[in-house]
């Protein structure tokens, strides 16, 4: 009877004790062993290259580049790699991201080990895993009612930039960056462009 290589995980936080703690409970498992660990986004895919891995176990919130757009990078360049994101935050709309960046799984951290292994060995079978209780919430909230650029402006504005630098960085008139700020204040029924860039956050549309 021939037994199966362990799946090679990569676990990609930024916090050292939380990587840490899931690197010894994923080691505990039989059937898997982690074999690269990464604390910034923009190293995921070089890591996941350099290991071969099988499964990326992905944070979100991460220097370099969010979970999400390494997400995405491992999609467009290793789609044999099957994606895990894990976060802090429940938020519905990092749901949706996760599921439109390629993530086959979206659990949050404080789930059991046990349901992380057995996550791992789901999407491993081709499965999608998702909380349930994230998943209700992102069909009780809807869709993200901002476009890309909109979102892409907000994001900019985040750091309180005013229109004129926010203009030159985006390479954008005046006119349209203030356009597409006052589009998205309406359509996030907000106070003005702070409160916006609070709710998209806070829903996980930025």
């Amino acid at each position: 009877m021939t037994t199966r290589p362990p799946v090679r995980l990569l676990l990609a936080e930024d916090q050292a004790m939380v990587r840490e703690a899931l690197a010894a409970l994923l080691g505990l498992e039989g059937d898997m062993t982690v074999v690269a660990q990464v604390a910034r986004g923009d190293e995921v895919l070089a890591a996941a290259r350099a290991h071969a891995v099988d499964v990326a176990l992905l944070d979100i919130e991460m220097p370099g580049m969010t979970g999400l757009d390494a997400a995405a990078a491992l999609r467009d360049a290793l789609p044999g790699v099957r994606v895990v994101v894990l976060t802090t935050f429940g938020r519905p709309g990092y749901l949706r991201r996760a599921m439109e960046a390629g993530a086959s799984a979206f659990l949050v951290k404080d789930a059991p080990a046990a349901e992380l292994a057995a996550a791992v060995r789901q999407v491993l079978a081709g499965e999608r895993v998702i909380d349930p209780a994230l998943a209700a919430a992102a069909l009780a909230e809807g869709a993200n009612p901002l476009t890309t650029r909109e979102a892409e402006v907000l994001r900019a504005a985040a750091g309180g930039a005013g229109n004129a630098e926010l203009a030159t960085a985006l390479h954008l008139s005046q006119g349209t960056v203030r356009n597409y700020l006052s589009t998205a204040i309406q359509k996030l029924a907000a106070r003005n462009r702070a409160d916006a860039v609070r709710i998209a956050r806070e829903k996980g549309w930025l």
